[in-house]
């Protein structure tokens, strides 16, 4: 694309009016044919030099053709061209562009249609093979981007697209590299966007993947069961073998229950025989000494006390 500039119009503007001053000058010294054709000369002189000056941008090459055949490629800056003789085909920008492609209900190798969008960015390297060896390099590189999509689709399965989005990239990039280096075009990257699946897969996969967690959960739990059985397993050798120790953690075990504010607790008769605290006399000993702290408790914050009801056919 041709950038605009000033420059020939200025040209253009000055030649003529400075040959319309001579011409008025003329005309007041000898009047009639000499101002005319003045002006004319003046008028042509300025059509040719603005036509023959031409100015091109830091990033614009010009593909200048003589009579039809390739003569050179001109810019960035000032240049000039013979009017009429030759004349500029293209306005080639060499900077880096940028440009969207997608592929529409596209099968992919287990047979699931899907919309793929994705992002080209290239570069012109060599402007002359740009212009002489294909018709329209944009539209051409637009299709060749198309069509790699699509064939990159039918040969990826639809795990692999969603989870290895890179690979696709780097696939895709080297098959439209090697489509558009013959045109003096390179390739820097290709970036997957987004790959859109049916609704009815995506709610299925959304189930799928709740089930894999769930069963997940599941086995973890279940290792988490194995683990605390197996150390209850150490822990009831280790009780076995320590009377004493095994009478301390059940004691241990009722007063943590009995000191909670509001518990009920229920010990069967066997449990208190276990744990050899002196019948129901003892726990309701042990349970007095604990209602008392809670009633100091109970004064400050309103809460009830610790009620302790053995168990049916507890001893007396």
């Amino acid at each position: 694309m041709k950038s605009v500039s000033s420059l020939p119009l200025l040209v253009f503007v000055v030649i003529l009016g400075v040959g319309l001053g001579i011409a008025f000058v003329v005309r007041s010294i000898v009047p009639g044919w000499p101002s005319i054709l003045i002006s004319v000369l003046a008028f042509l002189l300025a059509l040719i030099a603005s036509s023959s000056l031409q100015v091109a941008a830091q990033w614009d090459k010009a593909v200048v053709l003589r009579m039809g055949r390739f003569q050179a490629l001109q810019g960035p800056g000032l240049f000039f061209i013979v009017p009429i003789v030759d004349t500029i085909a293209y306005w080639i920008d060499t900077r880096v562009i940028t440009m969207t492609f997608k592929a529409e209900k596209t099968l992919t190798k287990d047979t699931v249609p899907v919309d793929v969008d994705a992002v080209l960015f290239w570069k012109v390297l060599d402007p002359k093979k740009a212009a002489l060896d294909v018709a329209d390099y944009q539209t051409a590189i637009g299709w060749a981007c198309q069509t790699a999509l699509r064939d990159v689709i039918g040969k990826t399965m639809l795990a692999n697209m969603l989870e290895g989005r890179d690979v696709i990239s780097a696939q895709l990039q080297q098959i439209i590299d090697a489509r558009t280096e013959p045109w003096g075009i390179t390739v820097i990257s290709v970036e997957v966007k987004d790959v859109l699946i049916p609704p009815g897969l995506e709610n299925a996969m959304s189930m799928q993947a709740q089930a894999e967690r769930e069963r997940q959960a599941r086995v973890i739990l279940g290792d988490s069961e194995r683990q605390v059985a197996e150390k209850f397993g150490e822990a009831s050798k280790t009780y076995a073998n320590n009377p004493v120790a095994f009478h301390l953690r059940a004691m241990n075990m009722l007063y943590e229950g009995l000191k909670q504010n509001s518990t009920i607790v229920i010990v069967p008769s066997s449990a208190v025989e276990t744990m050899q605290l002196g019948g129901l006399a003892g726990i309701t000993a042990l349970t007095m000494g604990i209602g008392q702290q809670n009633a100091t408790v109970a004064a400050a914050s309103g809460t009830t006390g610790v009620e302790l009801e053995p168990a049916e056919g507890a001893s007396s």
